[in-house]
């Protein structure tokens, strides 16, 4: 998605061979950590491309599109920050703004800046990270859970909501 060309070569395919395209999740995801000092343009850039250059392109691309839901997963890092994640935590607060400029101009938009997701993804696969989450008081979400409180957000008229499970 952070190819203009991709993107509008995907939706004419959409709309070609699928029913009308009535919502879009975006939930792309790079992690490139580091100090800030360290964080080159290349780096910075890995990490924002997806994010923030995808949902804008998706944004532009579908902008005349009636939608019923245009979700952006964001991150509780870009309430919360997050050290040696400058870059992840920008690319987040970028959709969280895109939510809120779509919906000033009358379009769905919702931003989750989810807390940590238990026995899936990212911390499935660095059980070092879940247990240094879980020592810093951020206790991981179930997935069954997160999916209810989707599927809720779904029926509400929110722009951006963080979920977590904080204990600090």
């Amino acid at each position: 998605v952070s190819r203009e060309h991709d993107v509008a070569r995907l939706l004419a395919r959409t709309a070609r061979t699928m029913p009308p395209l009535r919502g879009v999740f975006h939930a792309a995801n790079v992690l490139d950590d580091g100090l800030i000092v360290q964080l080159t343009p290349e780096r910075f850039s890995r990490v924002m491309s997806p994010k923030a250059i995808g949902a804008w392109n998706l944004h532009a691309a579908l902008a005349k599109t009636r939608l019923d839901h245009f979700v952006l997963f964001s991150s509780i890092s870009s309430i919360l920050g997050s050290a040696g994640q400058a870059n992840y935590a920008a690319a987040n607060s970028f959709l969280d703004a895109l939510a809120h400029h779509r919906r000033t101009l009358g379009m769905p938009a919702l931003s989750i800046n989810w807390g940590a997701i238990g026995q899936v993804g990212i911390l499935a696969r660095n059980p070092s990270i879940a247990a240094h989450l879980e020592a810093n008081g951020v206790h991981p979400i179930e997935p069954d859970r997160a999916t209810r409180m989707l599927g809720l957000l779904l029926t509400r008229e929110v722009t951006q909501i963080a979920l977590a499970h904080l204990d600090w």
